[in-house]
């Protein structure tokens, strides 16, 4: 699994964060999507990673201006760990 924070700019609000999550859901496969417009970021959980380009288009397309994205492994953290 890959973990990829996409910084954001342009998010105001609940509905803003609704509106990113929604247009990554559409866009590519992935099990978990999650904004924060106070932080400016998403946080993609993904089988597969996903392209730069790609993401910046999706996320510019909805209005709001993609900054950057970084990539990494995604450790799933339970009680204990």
């Amino acid at each position: 699994m890959k973990r990829i924070v996409v910084r954001v700019d342009g998010m105001m609000c609940g509905m803003c964060e609704s509106h990113i999550n929604d247009a990554i859901r559409r866009a590519f496969k992935v099990k978990k999507v999650s904004s924060s417009h106070s932080k400016g970021r998403a946080e993609i959980v993904t089988p597969e990673d996903i392209d730069d380009a790609e993401l910046k288009r999706v996320i510019n397309d909805t209005g709001y201006d993609f900054v950057s994205a970084e990539h990494g492994e995604y450790v799933k953290r339970g009680l204990f760990g």
